[in-house]
């Protein structure tokens, strides 16, 4: 099975239209109620992130009735369901609301994630933007574009490599272990500066078109990373777990670099892991 055109125009119009019903109506209006903690105060679920993948499933399971689908909040409730994704012949990969910190206190940096797999690889992924309303789509083999809601169709590259003291890059280390936690806060003033959206879908929005040049995470969970990794990769930059070892879907550990090209990504690997 291959995903063309008119699949991936399908699938972006399917997150468009729930996070227009069903996300949208509650930015900025959800009660005391209608938020709630999972691991953290950092870590939310709210009213649109349920609804919202209950609704993207349903019409999945009606196109596609022999998929596997492996929301965010389906497998909050059953966490089996991430060990069935690496033997599924056809999967999509759903995080519903990404940056749902974000959402639930009124901060309008948060979108809709969806990864194709097929037989363990990652085929496409699609970033969607509710509130710009617009899409970052990434095709295997077919380069990554942003899609405007007037159907203006524009290639997007990623930054050209660049000397580490000029890199500007999103940091994500609030889930790493000292002593490489303190490694990673202390290393990053190497580069020209950080930043942290608490929002994968926009801070690899932001590296696929070239605005900035690097991310680092540690934390894999396949919602948060598969569409992403694979638009990065589309748009010319280069992907791969700490060790250097390919990012699989099936990966859950390892941690994650993004980087304009290899040779910058290892530059980035020396430099970020210095010890003192």
């Amino acid at each position: 099975m291959t995903f063309d055109e008119q699949s991936m125009d399908w699938l972006g119009d399917l997150l468009a239209e729930v996070a227009k019903e069903e996300i949208m109506p509650r930015f900025r209006s959800l009660g005391a109620g209608d938020i709630k903690q999972k691991t953290s105060a950092l870590d939310l679920v709210t009213e649109a992130d349920i609804n919202a993948e209950r609704v993207i499933t349903a019409k999945l399971r009606q196109r596609y009735p022999d998929a596997f689908i492996l929301g965010e909040e389906a497998c909050e409730t059953d966490g089996s369901l991430l060990g069935k994704l690496k033997d599924a012949p056809l999967a999509f990969v759903l995080d519903p609301v990404d940056g749902t910190y974000n959402f639930a206190h009124g901060v309008p940096l948060f979108g809709v994630m969806l990864a194709v797999v097929i037989n363990g690889e990652t085929v496409a992924g699609i970033i969607h933007d509710p509130v710009g309303h617009d899409w970052v789509v990434g095709v295997k083999g077919a380069g990554t574009e942003l899609r405007s809601a007037t159907n203006l169709k524009r290639k997007l590259s990623v930054a050209p490599p660049a000397p580490i003291s000029s890199m500007l890059g999103a940091m994500s280390w609030q889930f790493v272990e000292e002593p490489l936690r303190s490694t990673f806060t202390r290393n990053q003033a190497k580069c020209k500066a950080s930043f942290g959206f608490r929002c994968a879908a926009h801070e690899y929005r932001l590296i696929a078109s070239g605005g900035a040049h690097f991310a680092m995470y540690n934390k894999l969970m396949p919602w948060d990373h598969l569409a992403g990794a694979l638009i990065h990769q589309e748009a010319g930059g280069y992907v791969a777990r700490f060790d250097g070892s390919i990012y699989e879907p099936h990966h859950l550990d390892g941690g994650l670099l993004i980087a304009p090209d290899k040779a910058s990504w290892n530059d980035l690997r020396s430099a970020l892991w210095a010890a003192a």
